[in-house]
């Protein structure tokens, strides 16, 4: 996911001691199905975000990416042949890439590639991961395939030196990013998000798929899929660490990917979120692909030694009912 801009102000933690009163006060009633952000959203409309002025022209809500879908919380896990196989091997789990993905449909694929780094560095999803599920795509009859993020070094260097560029041009996706796409107004809801100008390509896909890497992180000591989605919108994001963990949950409200493929094909344990030195990296070989982002992030928070009361916007998150952290009840190793 996009990870800290520098100079971003101390994270204050959210109270422990948050109610589900509270939260079903904030949020309306939390639904335990794939089309709860649609039920929500319009409750939403109009509020200001306590981190980023009014916006005066809202577009709407982020798109229903789960329209016509209703996948029951999975989690398929595959490890030990390389990133293209191991995927394979998890979407296959799930009834393949064909059961979220139909002909005709423009589809944006969500990487972490925040940081001008070398693949090896994990800092940044690997490549060959985003080519391959470009290539699925495609395969499975998709209009458009967009690679899309928001990155905190400079754009240009970030895609290329991550080779995601390459990779994602090869299997005939476009790449975008702040400096090359145009945004769309969209109210996020919540109590701490409200409008925020997110990425167009992202606002106009049918489907999205969000494909982070697990990291370490300084100030939430992880990041993985949640947190990714501070790269779908463009402002002052590093206001938004002010209260990460209620941030990332309320990201996570607002924006329901069709499908989250978490890379663990190399992790970073160390040194978070930029990394650097490869012995901050630890090789795991490792894919899984799931339809409940809590239990994505509940595992990937697993694979860097932290339990769930470890992460705070992950009860937070459950507490919304947008899944759950018990992510061994739905998880097969394939």
């Amino acid at each position: 996911m996009n990870d800290d801009i520098k100079n971003a102000p101390q994270e204050i933690q959210e109270p422990d001691d948050i109610s589900r009163r509270q939260l079903l006060r904030r949020w309306g009633p939390p639904l335990a199905t794939t089309l709860a952000v649609a039920a929500i959203a319009p409750n939403l409309i109009g509020r200001a975000g306590r981190h980023e002025r009014r916006v005066d022209e809202v577009a709407g809500q982020p798109p229903n990416w789960l329209a016509g879908l209703d996948p029951a919380p999975a989690l398929a896990v595959a490890q030990g042949s390389g990133p293209r196989e191991n995927l394979h091997r998890a979407l296959k789990a799930l009834q393949g890439i064909e059961s979220f993905v139909h002909s005709g449909e423009n589809v944006a694929i969500k990487p972490n590639c925040a940081w001008d780094r070398r693949p090896e560095q994990a800092a940044n999803t690997n490549p060959e991961l985003v080519a391959e599920l470009v290539k699925l795509c495609f395969a499975a009859g998709a209009a458009t395939v967009t690679v899309v993020d928001n990155t905190c070094n400079k754009p240009e260097r970030c895609f290329a030196r991550s080779g995601i560029r390459a990779a994602a041009e090869q299997e005939g996706a476009k790449v975008m990013h702040q400096d090359n796409s145009k945004t769309v107004n969209l109210d996020l809801g919540g109590t701490a998000l409200g409008p925020w100008k997110v990425l167009a390509p992202l606002a106009a896909a049918d489907r999205v798929i969000n494909v982070p890497v697990v990291k370490h992180h300084s100030l939430s000591r992880a990041t993985i899929g949640m947190k990714n989605w501070i790269g779908a919108v463009v402002g002052n994001r590093a206001s938004m660490h002010q209260r990460l963990p209620l941030i990332c949950a309320e990201l996570a409200a607002a924006f329901r990917p069709t499908l989250t493929v978490i890379d663990a094909t190399r992790i970073l344990v160390s040194g978070g979120p930029t990394g650097g030195s490869l012995e901050q990296v630890r090789q795991l070989d490792t894919v899984a692909v799931t339809t409940d982002s809590v239990a994505g992030d509940s595992w990937g928070a697993s694979l860097l030694d932290l339990t769930v009361d470890q992460l705070q916007h992950l009860p937070i998150a459950q507490r919304l009912g947008l899944g759950t952290t018990d992510y061994e009840s739905i998880m097969r190793r394939v």
